[in-house]
């Protein structure tokens, strides 16, 4: 269940994934244009019948038209009320006060948790679709718990993270009082409370503190990655990146003590955090320098709550 990269060839209508175990080296550049991926149906990728372009910055892997298609039939849009399969209802935990509560198809296991990265989870129920989703809006409504949290908010609970001990007492008097609510759907089993951590699926020992991990951006053709696999969560892929000699580049005054100082990430290079979902849609090939080129946002010392940084090339 590690993290993976997942690869497709429209002509051939092949498709093969790739794992990505800390240590693993991977150096890529972006060839061509980013191209909607289409629509999947049944198992497989049905090709965009636009050829649609897509801009490099987000994390959207559909153009417009396909996306309003993909969701004309998603359990996420309340579209699939008919949907037969059990749904369980979880808690995922992401940091301290940072607990959602979610559903997903009970055959899928705990694969959606894992692609959302939780760092522990707890099962409350599980049953029929519409019992799920009543007891996701009950958790909602009644105790205030969302179904979902922004990507930054995840990312920067990953660098303070308390005990295994006290996310699991946080997770389950969470757990016990949403069990004792009422009006809790009478046809949704409850599930006694077992909360699973991720530590060591994820390496989360191995990533710096929040400050001091760099972020890439989307790329652009010709942009390349070059860097070693430090952990994965979720979509997220932390790499020690290849850096010029001297540690830096790029221009503006200070720009290399600011990086020297949040970013370094230990010897070898500074570690930088890859939102995967950038890579969607692009065609990779190899890369042809040692270094990365693609944008890169360093956290700067002093930085306000706005989370202001520095961004450029090395």
């Amino acid at each position: 269940m590690g993290q993976r990269l997942g690869w497709y060839c429209a002509e051939r209508g092949a498709e093969r994934v790739s794992p990505l175990p800390p240590g693993r080296t991977l150096a890529f550049g972006a060839v061509g244009e980013r191209r909607c991926l289409g629509v999947r149906r049944a198992g497989r990728w049905i090709v965009c019948p636009y050829d649609a372009v897509l801009e490099g910055e987000g994390v959207k892997d559909q153009c417009p038209r396909c996306a309003q298609l993909d969701r004309s039939r998603s359990v996420a849009a309340d579209t699939m009320a008919d949907d037969p399969r059990p749904y369980g209802v979880y808690l995922a935990y992401f940091g301290p006060g940072l607990v959602k509560v979610g559903i997903t198809a009970a055959e899928r296991g705990a694969a959606r948790l894992v692609e959302q990265g939780a760092v522990a989870y707890a099962w409350l129920g599980r049953g029929p679709l519409m019992a799920a989703r009543r007891a996701e809006a009950l958790l909602g409504s009644a105790l205030g718990v969302p179904d979902r949290f922004a990507k930054e908010a995840k990312r920067a609970a990953r660098g303070a993270l308390p005990p295994v001990p006290e996310r699991v007492a946080e997770m389950g008097e969470l757990h016990r009082v949403a069990r004792e609510l009422a009006g809790w759907p009478e046809t949704l089993e409850p599930v006694a409370f077992a909360c699973v951590d991720h530590t060591e699926l994820f390496g989360l020992a191995r990533i710096p503190p929040v400050g001091e991990v760099a972020e890439l951006g989307g790329l652009t053709a010709g942009a390349e990655i070059v860097g070693e696999v430090v952990a994965g969560v979720g979509a997220d892929v932390y790499l020690r990146l290849r850096l010029r000699s001297g540690g830096g580049g790029g221009s503006g005054s200070g720009s290399g003590d600011a990086r020297g100082a949040s970013a370094k990430g230990g010897a070898g290079g500074a570690v930088a955090v890859l939102d995967a979902r950038l890579l969607s849609g692009w065609v990779l090939g190899a890369a042809r320098g040692r270094v990365t080129t693609a944008p890169v946002r360093w956290p700067v010392a002093g930085d306000d709550e706005r989370g202001a940084e520095q961004e450029g090339l090395f």
